[in-house]
């Protein structure tokens, strides 16, 4: 009762404070080319320009500020800007001398440059500072959420995930056995400067398999002769628990710079409106850090990050008879429930990532660079099974993914050509400990991959530019693995994989397969403005993905979604033809995004649900790899409008139809049309902001039917009883509300927001959650978020 009693009189105290301003826009040349790594800076604010040249910075104040913005080998622009609203301004860098007069800019005089990348505002990644990145991700159009409860959360870009969506964090791609359903990114969000979604000819840089679409998760960089620090703590009534994060970032005049963050995450079970989800808690312990060296002709980083996380699985989906895991699907109630605990037990997962990364960036003119990386990843991952006696404390699951990884990236500009080319290289080595007693999930394997790539976007007129993108890949994949002669022939291998057998082990067969795999991919991009408000964008590519360790050698029990899963040793790569268009319209208090768009996939890797298996450990569900073509069409919209009077509304809806070509049926597990229309208000003296959130995910009416059935005892005689594994659940309406005030604290910024998740506490199952067939979603959480900038 105390934290409610203090809440309002929070908000009170705030709304006669000067509330937060930003600035954003990009830094070009005079030939609107954009400069990767300009520096603005304000005061003890600071950003750095992206790729695409575009910068934002928050926590400005209303009145006038002196803005610096530099770049080697240009001069640099020193001005003075009014605020009063949000601003947008591009800045044009030239090699020769420019002064500037004072700038007075009352509002956005256009909006943010169209490109095929979405960031995710900084205001609203906090607001998930609790949660995860995939659930941060959801607030983009096209972007769906993945889950196995409530903590293991990975994203769908326009019904595609796991490995069709890479995470690159640092400029590396993030490599921690991401290729399960059940796997969620390893990464912080608390210690992200920057998160985006990337599409287009410019993405094979980072690979040739982005079928969906890829993540970039940038860090924080930091300008000379700045010391600034932030604190975000989260507190949640929905696990009775919170978030702690600490960031500090400091800039020296001599070229040194380095940044700080540390994370405390700890929260127990979740609640769904009529019980307790038992074992849900989780913990992490995460750090970040670097350092950097910049000098006019170079920069030099070393970075370090540590994820550490502890999660527990609900104890519900575990069932030790078929009896109960029949009546637990098909009932609709949990059959585990308890009373509220931060206690963790079994089942549960035990994750540990560590990143090293080590980057050189030679800038031999103001028009060309080359870029070295090197990077060590080891993720340590531990599932424990419900196990007694003296195997209680040794997980089931104990694997260890070391992954060495290179990267050369060279880019030229010339006039209004803009070259790109590089080269990359990968070393990873898997290890299952075979201490477990148990035959791991995933084998033992080895993998080295080798790719180059080229890339050039051209402006052919201020109203047309063009990209095009060429890449090839090759990879190679040995692994080691035992298989029991029974499954070997249900799988079907008998006769068709014999070569892969090396020796006989009386019931098993221990088998080293062998993959190598040749890819080329390519895109293709233009955007062309067509006068006035309207801009459009068309982009076409070809990206081809090779089954990953999971698909080909998944062979038990997955404990954190308790099913087990049987990979395919004939698995063929995955080939996407993908075909977009966007609309970009933006009249000044109107903007709207649309995005139709076609993808072809052959050889589509799905899993199917296929029957029960009873074994030592309980009754699970069984699912197989499959593979078939697939056709997925659909569309993203998203509106902003200035109603006036300090209202703003906003519109993201997404809505896919995704057919199985092969079967002609529908594909399983593709998002349901969402629609999320959000009422934000801010005060005539913007000190305050309220705003109202509407979510609407409607049933999934495209499915398969996967039932089967399953042999229960009934009255001493086993009946063959329906399993309905396929219906999915119905849709569902929720209402959120979020409010803020910010205000000086002597020389700090602090802000107070407030949110309310599901303000009617509706109960719900969302498609797209593997636990939905044992346990509602959680209900009402109620949010407090304290934040210091400093």
């Amino acid at each position: 009762m105390k934290l409610y009693a203090i809440i309002p009189v929070m908000l009170l105290a705030g709304c006669w404070c000067t509330f937060s301003q930003s600035i954003s826009g990009r830094v070009l040349t005079t030939q609107q080319q954009p400069l990767d790594g300009a520096h603005i800076h304000t005061g003890q604010l600071h950003a750095t320009s992206a790729p695409d040249g575009y910068y934002e910075i928050n926590g400005l104040t209303e009145g006038s500020h002196r803005l610096v913005i530099s770049y080697v080998g240009y001069k640099s622009l020193d001005t003075i800007i009014t605020i009063s609203g949000h601003v947008v301004l591009d800045a044009l860098l030239r090699p020769q001398t420019t002064k500037l007069q004072e700038v007075v800019v009352n509002r956005a005089a256009s909006a943010e440059s169209p490109i095929r990348e979405k960031r995710l505002k900084k205001e609203t990644a906090e607001r998930y500072s609790n949660a995860t990145l995939a659930d941060a991700l959801t607030e983009i159009a096209g972007i769906s959420a993945l889950r196995t409860g409530s903590t293991i959360v990975k994203p769908v870009i326009n019904g595609l995930h796991s490995s069709r969506v890479p995470v690159i964090t640092n400029n590396i791609r993030l490599e921690d056995q991401q290729w399960g359903m059940e796997h969620a990114p390893n990464i912080d969000i608390n210690a992200v400067g920057k998160i985006a979604v990337v599409k287009g000819a410019t993405a094979l840089q980072y690979g040739g398999d982005a079928v969906g679409g890829l993540v970039l998760a940038e860090p924080v960089q930091v300008l000379k002769d700045t010391l600034w620090g932030r604190s975000l703590l989260t507190l949640d009534t929905n696990g009775w628990g919170g978030t702690l994060t600490t960031s500090l970032h400091k800039g020296a005049e001599n070229g040194w710079a380095w940044n700080a963050t540390g994370t405390l995450k700890y929260l127990g079970d979740r609640e769904a409106p009529d019980y307790v989800l038992a074992n849900t808690g989780n913990r992490e312990t995460n750090f970040a850090g670097d350092v950097r060296l910049s000098r006019p002709a170079f920069d030099a980083t070393l970075a370090y990050t540590l994820y550490a996380t502890t999660i527990g699985i609900a104890r519900t989906m575990h069932s030790e008879s078929t009896a109960d895991l029949v009546s637990s699907i098909n009932s609709g109630r949990p059959n585990v429930t308890a009373p509220f605990t931060y206690d963790i037990d079994v089942p549960r997962q035990e994750i540990s990532h560590h990143f090293i990364k080590a980057g050189f960036n030679r800038k031999f003119s103001s028009s060309a660079q080359l870029s070295l990386q090197y990077a060590l990843q080891l993720n340590q991952r531990k599932e424990y099974d419900i196990r007694r006696g003296a195997l209680r404390d040794v997980p089931a699951l104990d694997l260890a993914l070391l992954t060495h990884s290179f990267n050369a990236d060279w880019k030229r500009q010339q006039g209004a050509t803009t070259y790109k080319a590089g080269l990359s290289a990968l070393l990873q080595d898997n290890e299952a400990d075979p201490d477990t007693g148990v035959r791991p999930l995933i084998p033992n394997y080895t993998r080295t991959d080798a790719g180059a790539y080229a890339a050039v976007s051209h402006n052919f007129s201020a109203s047309l530019t063009g990209e095009a993108g060429l890449r090839y890949d090759f990879s190679r994949m040995e692994a080691d693995k035992f298989y029991q002669k029974t499954r070997w022939d249900a799988l079907g291998y008998n006769g068709r994989f014999d070569h892969f057998v090396v020796a006989d082990y009386g019931t098993q067969w221990l088998t080293k397969p062998e993959f190598t795999y040749h890819n080329i991919s390519a895109g293709l991009g233009i955007r062309k403005k067509m006068g006035g408000p309207l801009e459009l964008l068309a982009n076409a590519g070809l990206a081809v993905r090779n089954p990953n360790p999971a698909e080909l050698f998944s062979d038990g029990l997955h404990h954190s979604n308790a099913t087990i899963e049987l990979g395919n040793l004939g698995l063929r790569q995955e080939r996407a033809y993908k075909f977009s268009v966007t609309g970009l319209y933006n009249s000044g208090t109107f903007s709207m995004e649309a995005t139709p768009y076609l993808n072809y996939i052959s050889n589509f890797i799905y899993l199917e649900p296929s029957g029960i298996e009873f074994t030592i450990r309980g009754s699970f569900p069984v699912y197989n790899y499959r593979q078939a073509n697939a056709v997925l069409t659909g569309a993203d919209i998203n509106t902003e409008w200035d109603m006036g009077m300090g209202f703003t509304h906003r519109l993201n809806l997404s809505w896919l139809h995704a057919t199985n070509t092969t079967d002609d049926e529908p594909l399983i597990d593709m998002p349901p049309l969402r629609v999320v229309n959000t009422i934000r208000y801010t005060g005539s003296r913007e000190n305050f902001f309220a705003e109202l959130r509407s979510e609407a995910v409607f049933r999934q009416g495209r499915y398969p039917d996967n039932n089967f059935t399953a042999d229960v005892p009934v009255n001493g005689e086993l009946l063959p009883v329906l399993v309905d594994i396929s219906t999915p659940p119905p849709g569902y309406h929720l209402v959120h509300f979020t409010s803020g005030v910010q205000f000086r604290l002597a020389k700090t910024i602090a802000s107070v927001n407030f949110s309310i998740h599901n303000i009617f506490n509706t109960a719900y199952r969302d498609y797209l959650n593997r636990q939905r067939f044992y346990a509602d979603e959680p209900c009402r959480n109620l949010q407090l978020q304290l934040k210091l900038n400093y």
